[in-house]
């Protein structure tokens, strides 16, 4: 009986602590988010201006939109350059963080940083025009389990402000998950190539990518850099492509740089620009690697002593094979089998499970296409209003 009641108070305090708070101006997002934990925090629809980063230092706070709809609610910066006087749209240092439902764009660093917490959730969001990478897992501590699903990363303008630019950005990164999202013109102006579309270095590990689009980003999915490694993780059932006029400094869609016991597997490439090859695995600590089942235009490049098994992977793909290759519609127009059993490949791109025949690449046909998730449209309707 002591027990019971003590789990009733539990109860009965964990409700009071936690409450739904409704904002509809800055002032009032900006009180909601720095009133504590527990709470979940529901924005109305409109355009909201910051006047300074919003600093999420509590744990188990939730923020969404009130209509659901991501276009619908606005977060904006003040303006996506070095000299922006807002960095960070979102400075998250809570654990239990979750996102969704709104579009962050226009700062000078990140949309969201994420600073060494665990379970942050970000869901149904448009990321946007960042003037350094969208989203930001900084090194200072263990990011466990993190999710990033569904949400449009992009640079409105076509190409990226500079070269110091990516989307999902992660150090010490462990058992995070991206899948479902689109990645659009992550683009270099200048200088050198651009960070990767997904990124997962710096002591990264474990961690899924899968089922994204990634279209006319100047790299696609990277694991390690040379000396700040990555150890194991997943890649597969992604469709990257990109368009032989989109950037000057397009390189590898797909790359293991010091990532050990990596796998990639069942993901379709389409490059239409210069760069020589489609893969790529680097240095003799990326070693007992599996690449399999993979359907790509251009080869699969092994350098610097790199090892691991890389096998029954088409490298050389037509644009018939595909539904629609200018538009980054990779489904298959027809069966192409090929593929091996792999121990976790139980679905594709569309999450259409994969039985019978396995085909490779990231779609498995099924009789009919199901399209690419496309871009929302970007145009506000006309009574949208703007909150200060």
């Amino acid at each position: 009986m002591k027990k019971l009641l003590i789990l009733v108070f539990l109860l009965m305090a964990a409700t009071a602590w936690s409450a739904t708070i409704n904002v509809s101006t800055v002032s009032q997002l900006h009180n909601a988010v720095s009133s504590g934990g527990g709470n979940t925090i529901v924005i109305a629809d409109g355009t909201y201006r910051l006047n300074d980063t919003l600093y999420v230092n509590a744990s188990n706070v939730t923020i969404r939109s009130a209509s659901g709809i991501r276009e619908n609610v606005v977060i904006q910066g003040a303006g996506m350059s070095s000299g922006a006087s807002i960095g960070n749209i979102f400075r998250v240092a809570g654990n239990n963080f979750s996102l969704s439902d709104v579009t962050l764009e226009r700062c000078g660093w990140h949309t969201i940083q994420i600073v060494g917490v665990d379970n942050p959730v970000i869901r149904n969001c448009v990321l946007r025009d960042a003037y350094e990478q969208i989203v930001k897992v900084s090194d200072e501590d263990i990011s466990d389990n993190g999710l990033v699903e569904g949400c449009l990363f992009e640079y409105t303008a076509g190409i990226g402000p500079q070269y110091y630019i990516g989307g999902v950005d992660a150090h010490r990164a462990r058992n995070w998950v991206v899948r479902n999202n689109v990645f659009s013109n992550i683009i270099s102006p200048n200088t050198t190539v651009a960070e990767f579309a997904v990124h997962f270095w710096g002591s990264s590990s474990e961690n899924l990518v899968e089922k994204n689009l990634i279209i006319n980003c100047d790299r696609g999915i990277g694991f390690g850099l040379d000396g700040r490694g990555n150890t194991g993780g997943i890649i597969r059932n992604n469709m990257i492509y990109h368009a032989n006029n989109k950037g000057s400094y397009a390189d590898a869609s797909i790359v293991l740089t010091d990532s050990p016991n990596s796998q990639i597997y069942n993901n379709t490439v389409y490059m239409e620009h210069g760069f020589q090859w489609a893969i790529e695995y680097r240095f003799s600590s990326t070693r007992n690697i599996l690449i399999t089942n993979n359907l790509l235009n251009k080869r699969i490049e092994q350098r610097d002593g790199a090892s691991g098994t890389v096998t029954n992977n088409k490298t050389n793909a037509s644009s018939g094979l595909f539904v629609n290759v200018s538009s980054g519609d990779l489904h298959l127009v027809d069966s192409i089998g090929g593929g091996n059993s792999i121990s976790g490949l139980v679905d594709d791109f569309d999450s259409d499970i994969r039985s019978g025949v396995i085909d490779m690449g990231a779609d498995q046909f099924s009789g009919g296409v199901v399209p690419p998730p496309p871009p929302p449209s970007l145009n506000k309707p006309d009574n949208f209003h703007r909150v200060e």
